[in-house]
């Protein structure tokens, strides 16, 4: 296994535990999901550019990189979801289930200017429904002999979207820690929490207008393809 795949096998491992230290009651803990989650997610573009650069690419690769990609988002959107999935009631999504820990019942949904913002499961299930949608798609193309590549809008929106749970991410760790240090009444400490939520609901409503824009783009460019194939069979 060459280096890019390496890094890419390290992106796999290593997303389950993220989403168990973003959900851990110490704030360290979660400043370290956050920590690992942004490392984590920079070598998506890392290991990509050292198999361009260095003439590493190989089927290993492409089959693993998606691969990651997928485990990254959805053992990353799993905790946000437990921790914000609020939609603007307040009232945690996971409050349901007693028998989990105390502090995964704790909400902790984005604070604005405007209100709180939770992850209401309808954006949960549109972007994962999407990934499954465009994984089912490419493969369909590729027995029809076309490779999708990523195309721009595509790029943007994961760029969004990993900013958006970054911003989550370092959310859970400031409001634990602002918790248990008293910080939550101290005047300085609304500004901040308001800035932090500005940052991760614009970011989050990006990710989902690009997560719907890009799936459209791919349907409009390569939807041909299923067409002629069923107007094939018909003749």
């Amino acid at each position: 296994m060459n280096l890019p795949n390496s890094i890419t096998a390290v992106r796999i491992v290593m997303a389950p535990g993220i989403a168990v230290l973003a959900l851990a009651p110490e704030w360290p803990l979660r400043l370290l999901a956050f920590a690992l989650f942004v490392g984590v997610a920079a070598t998506d573009y890392v290991d990509g550019k050292l198999a361009r650069d260095r003439n590493l690419v190989t089927n290993l690769g492409r089959l693993l990189d998606p691969l990651a990609d997928k485990v990254l988002l959805v053992s990353t959107l799993l905790p946000v979801y437990i921790l914000q999935g609020s939609g603007l009631d307040g009232t945690s999504a996971s409050a349901a289930f007693a028998v989990l820990p105390a502090a995964w019942r704790e909400p902790a949904p984005f604070v604005t200017p405007v209100g709180t913002f939770g992850l209401p499961l309808w954006i949960l299930v549109t972007i994962l429904g999407r990934e499954v949608f465009m994984t089912v798609f490419r493969q369909a193309a590729a027995w029809r002999g076309v490779v999708i590549s990523a195309i721009g809008s595509a790029k943007l929106k994961t760029g969004f979207q990993w900013t958006w749970i970054g911003t989550a991410f370092f959310w859970f760790a400031a409001v634990r820690a602002a918790s248990e240090y008293g910080w939550l009444d101290a005047p300085a400490w609304r500004p901040i929490a308001q800035f932090i939520g500005i940052v991760g609901v614009v970011t989050m409503a990006g990710a989902v207008t690009l997560t719907l824009y890009s799936l459209a783009q791919y349907l409009l460019r390569y939807g041909g393809l299923f067409a002629h194939r069923a107007d094939h069979n018909r003749g």
